[in-house]
């Protein structure tokens, strides 16, 4: 990831994703990004997650571990999937738009946290700092950093990872896995809700 964001690349993201959203909730087609207009911070490839939450509970989260296209569009994409193609929840309607607020997290590149056992691997987790990956063969999960705020205890956290990937919650204190942590830089709608 190159610098921060400045304050109005976040507004820009924001605003491309609530409009990518509301284009796609509606049946519109979305119009073709321009691209001449975007700093060339927002050209650059980069990996982005977009959460969707209704009075703090979630409504919807996707997002890419790697950067594979320009971040502007990969958020507009990811305002997109997470709306109508969470498969933990039904996509978003019409009538829920005025109540969703959108979440735009930025992510560094994963990188390996080695470590010798999973007491060892316990004591290596930064909550609150690092995102997680876990890998086992072909399956793999992720949880976002944001996700310490309501899972503050490490062994915790890994039990609720294991269980996304598929696995059993302990499989973490029983396997090494395969274990990346990254960085995000979070940001989001000011408190929304237009219904209010």
């Amino acid at each position: 990831m190159s610098e921060m964001l400045t304050d109005g690349e976040k507004k820009t993201l924001l605003r491309l994703a609530r409009e990518a959203m509301e284009f796609a909730v509606k049946g519109k087609a979305l119009p073709p990004l321009d691209m001449q207009s975007l700093t060339a911070t927002l050209r650059e490839d980069g990996a982005s997650f977009v959460t969707l939450t209704i009075n703090d509970e979630l409504r919807g989260c996707i997002g890419a571990l790697e950067a594979y296209q320009p971040l502007a569009e990969d958020v507009r994409e990811h305002a997109v999937a997470a709306a109508l193609q969470d498969p933990r929840f039904p996509p978003v309607g019409e009538t829920e738009l005025n109540r969703i607020r959108l979440e735009v997290s930025r992510l560094t590149a994963p990188h390996p946290l080695e470590y010798s056992s999973s007491e060892d691997l316990l004591k290596k987790l930064r909550p609150h700092v690092d995102g997680v990956i876990l890998k086992d063969d072909f399956h793999r999960a992720t949880f976002l950093p944001q996700v310490w705020e309501k899972i503050p205890k490490p062994a915790e956290f890994l039990d609720h990872l294991c269980y996304k990937m598929g696995a059993r919650p302990n499989l973490w204190r029983e396997a090494k896995l395969q274990v990346h942590v990254y960085q995000v830089e979070e940001f989001r709608e000011m408190n929304y809700d237009r219904t209010a």
